[in-house]
């Protein structure tokens, strides 16, 4: 219990550190997405002690699966923000943005010619991954608290760019998904 406890208080420390400038902006993407990473801390320690129990069990074998596949969408994402969104500590105003984060220019291709949020994405599944590792009410409760932040992340994250990006991002909007391909 006093591991757990020193681990959770050692990462919220580090997405205290991460999300400051955000945590000082309530209402941006930063703002919700430090509550949903802190969810997601807490869940992952909640369920620790089950994580390698009964690996065939349908519970494990779901969890596993969304925990792999929420790998692939960060990468590529993360990828394509560095690489096509052309980011720069001068974009003003934005303090709240992490380095990579501050885009210029609206990166439409990849993984994001069909969803606009895959890092969120893929937190959704990790978070959903986590859960399935001891699926019970208490983990359920988090996991819908964790994605309700990931959503009013998304949302938060598609008003700001909508203003610095404009009429360009409504377009885009319109032609692609927030999490899911075709879906969602």
């Amino acid at each position: 219990m006093w591991i757990k406890l020193a681990v959770f208080v050692a990462a919220s420390a580090f997405i205290i550190y991460v999300s400051w400038s955000s945590l000082r902006a309530p209402g941006s993407h930063g703002f919700y997405r430090f509550f949903a990473w802190e969810l997601i801390v807490a869940l992952a320690l909640l369920v620790v002690d089950g994580w390698f129990s009964d690996p065939l069990a349908w519970n494990q074998i779901i969890s596993w699966a969304l925990l792999i596949v929420c790998i692939p969408p960060l990468i590529i994402g993360v990828r394509g923000l560095t690489g096509g969104g052309k980011p720069t500590e001068q974009r003003e105003g934005d303090d709240s943005l992490l380095a990579f984060e501050k885009t210029t220019a609206l990166v439409t291709t990849g993984i994001y010619h069909y969803i606009r949020h895959p890092l969120y994405s893929s937190l959704l599944l990790l978070d959903w991954g986590i859960f399935f590792k001891a699926p019970g009410w208490l983990t359920g409760l988090i996991a819908l608290a964790a994605t309700g932040c990931l959503l009013a992340t998304a949302r938060a994250d598609e008003a700001e760019c909508i203003t610095f990006f404009g009429p360009q991002y409504q377009g885009y909007m319109k032609g692609t998904k927030r999490f899911i391909p075709f879906v969602f």
